[in-house]
């Protein structure tokens, strides 16, 4: 194996640095399309605020007996998902594009729809459908980012394990119900 240095030599990163200083965290060393990842990272953020929405109406929505304890897992879901956002919103802007909160377009911007249920039952199905919409987003994301822009990947792959975490919990919501029925 040839010998390679492990770092670029201090001077040609500091005078690296100086050039392009207004473009702040994107250096000459950003390798992925950052137009596009601005674009995907926009897609991913109108997906976690239709959820927001979906999780904050099943919340405000759910009824019987069961409704209680549903609710609150709606309402977590929720707060997470809104984190989820304003993360993905600090990234794109870190990046030196603009988060697009804009209504106009934003389901056709969301992976994921908005489908309301009419019981708690469809609201956690449909919940449970939206998180398997993200969890494949994130994955093809995660896939195509690769290498080109770690710290993307990383927030995704975080981002990632919650919407598991969510829905896992929603089976387990579903498998709750069933059992009581």
């Amino acid at each position: 194996m040839p010998s390679k240095p492990f770092l670029t030599d201090i001077q040609t990163l500091r005078e690296r640095a100086r050039r392009h200083m207004e473009r702040g965290a994107v250096t000459d060393g950003y390798q992925a399309d950052r137009e596009a990842v601005i674009r995907v990272l926009n897609e991913a953020l109108a997906t976690e605020i239709v959820c927001v929405l979906r999780y904050k109406r099943h919340y405000f929505m759910a009824s019987g007996i069961h409704a209680q304890s549903v609710a609150q897992e709606f309402l977590q879901h929720a707060n997470e998902e809104q984190v989820h956002a304003d993360q993905i919103a600090a990234r794109i802007v870190q990046l030196g594009g603009e988060p697009n909160f804009s209504p106009e377009g934003m389901l056709s911007r969301s992976h994921s729809e908005y489908v309301e249920g009419t019981n708690l039952i469809e609201m956690i199905q449909e919940d449970l459908v939206a998180e398997r919409i993200a969890i494949d987003s994130y994955r093809e994301m995660i896939g195509w980012l690769g290498n080109d822009d770690p710290t993307t990947r990383r927030m995704l792959e975080e981002i990632l394990a919650m919407e598991e975490e969510h829905a896992d919990d929603l089976v387990s919501l579903l498998e709750e119900l069933d059992g009581a029925s």
